[in-house]
């Protein structure tokens, strides 16, 4: 593959509500996963809130990937705490980790974009908190997205169904750049 196109990062904000509505609404991001498609922009607004306070909490989260400043966004990755008690729990509680997530429109996907994106948010995440291992959980019928992990380094350190998934033949695969005491791989299951 050749290298990712040129990309800017910014923070989350409200202000995105319309465009990140766009592409967590648009069916053809979520065949692997159809219930976890947003369907009111009230739902977008409260995520997106939730996405900046991490900011705010964590020193690091997610961020809204565009080609230049101000313009579409083409979708979001980044790292956020995961396996805490609450808001503002510390890092050391013994199921932390560091949650890769990325999600980009169908238009800017196969573009190397979520692996350049990642890799940014890897050295991100390792510099607030290196002792956290970072993870990627997925499901296996999202192919793509497991390409992205292991692109990205990342070890496939459990596979099993997917407890709660509305489709009972749905299987977890979570990826790890080390391994996981079991307190953070409960936590990705959680």
């Amino acid at each position: 593959m050749g290298q990712a196109p040129d990309y800017v990062l910014d923070r989350p904000s409200t202000d995105d509500r319309d465009q990140f509505f766009t592409i967590d609404s648009d069916p053809r991001v979520w065949t692997h996963l159809p219930s976890g498609r947003l369907t009111d922009e009230e739902e977008a607004e409260a995520i997106l809130v939730r996405l900046a306070s991490q900011w705010e909490l964590d020193g690091i989260g997610p961020w809204m990937v565009r080609r230049v400043p101000g313009g579409e966004i083409l979708g979001y990755c980044g790292c956020s705490l995961r396996g805490v008690a609450g808001p503002g729990a510390s890092r050391r509680t013994p199921g932390a980790f560091w949650n890769l997530g990325y999600r980009f429109r169908p238009e800017a996907q196969g573009q190397g974009l979520a692996t350049a994106v990642s890799r940014d948010a890897i050295a991100a995440a390792g510099a607030v908190d290196p002792a956290l291992p970072v993870v990627a959980y997925l499901l296996e019928a999202n192919a793509a997205s497991a390409v992205v992990a292991r692109r990205l380094g990342l070890e496939l350190v459990h596979r099993a169904p997917d407890a709660g998934n509305p489709d009972p033949t749905a299987v977890r695969l979570v990826f790890a750049d080390r391994d996981l005491t079991a307190a953070q791989l409960e936590a990705t299951l959680a």
